[in-house]
């Protein structure tokens, strides 16, 4: 590998499954050291000890963490300045949606939920990191956004607009802090093949529907050589390196065209 992060040291918040997984692990590849937050310790310190045993010890900290809690993003930058010394990349996964149905029978809970853990976890970020980004005059935030930020697809409206405060409050923090040392970037992916693929669907994840929507979009087809959660990881790398130095305020889509492609959602595909 090339080593483009190499002596950084990065917070992944979401890290012990999906996309985070993915990056948790790309990230100790180009020589970073990784503190993978999640609230399922099962998941997490799993992950953890498998990227120590494929690059060392003291190369990933398991962290529990809530991050719709304050208290919790304290004690995650308090384990990871004892650990590593230092933070130089936090990187907000962290994501949860409902299940695809019509927006007005989304309940209470399930709004409140994908308002907590989709956007409020990235303010009580900014609130907690950002003060010791500024201290250090230097940090890098990268916010995993979604396409469906960009087109808000028919049954999942409000998962769709956390996702686009996300796209917004990235180029404000931006413009914000940009003289300040800090950068903010997101990245915009695709559906991925995860936990929750089934919900974002609407149907049920099997190889016949992921077929169908690989068909959807013009270059679907590159999913079945390297899922959406490498093409992710491969992205983040690069935000997250010092070749993106100059790079900050971009919400970068991952998506094999869908967005540009699709006039009405995040792919032309109907379940």
């Amino acid at each position: 590998m090339s080593q483009k992060l190499k002596g950084k040291v990065c917070i992944v918040t979401g890290g012990g499954h999906g996309f985070g997984e993915a990056m948790a692990r790309r990230f100790a590849e180009e020589g970073a050291r990784v503190v993978i937050a999640d609230i399922n310790p099962t998941t997490g310190s799993k992950v953890a000890l498998e990227i120590n045993g494929l690059h060392g010890e003291k190369t990933a900290l398991f962290q529990e963490a809530n991050v719709t809690s304050q208290a919790s993003w304290a004690k995650l930058l308090e384990a990871s300045l004892k650990e590593f010394g230092k933070v130089d990349v936090v990187v907000n996964n962290a994501g949860t949606t409902y299940p695809k149905k019509a927006s007005h029978t989304v309940t209470e809970e399930e709004y409140d939920k994908v308002i907590g853990v989709n956007m409020k976890s990235i303010f009580l970020s900014v609130a907690v990191v950002v003060p010791y980004f500024l201290e250090q005059k230097a940090g890098t935030i990268l916010n995993i956004s979604s396409v469906g930020g960009i087109r808000v697809k028919n049954g999942l409206v409000w998962y769709g607009g956390t996702k686009a405060f996300v796209n917004k409050i990235t180029e404000g923090l931006a413009s914000e802090y940009g003289h300040s040392g800090i950068r903010v970037n997101a990245i915009c992916p695709i559906l991925g093949y995860t936990d929750l693929a089934q919900s974002f669907m609407g149907v049920d994840d099997t190889p016949e529907n992921r077929a169908k929507f690989e068909a959807s979009f013009p270059r679907g087809e590159a999913l079945k050589l390297n899922t959406s959660t490498g093409y992710v990881a491969n992205a983040a790398v690069y935000l997250c390196s010092d070749d993106a130095a100059f790079v900050s305020g971009i919400c970068l889509p991952v998506d094999g065209a869908a967005t540009v492609f699709a006039a009405g959602g995040m792919c032309n595909i109907s379940f």
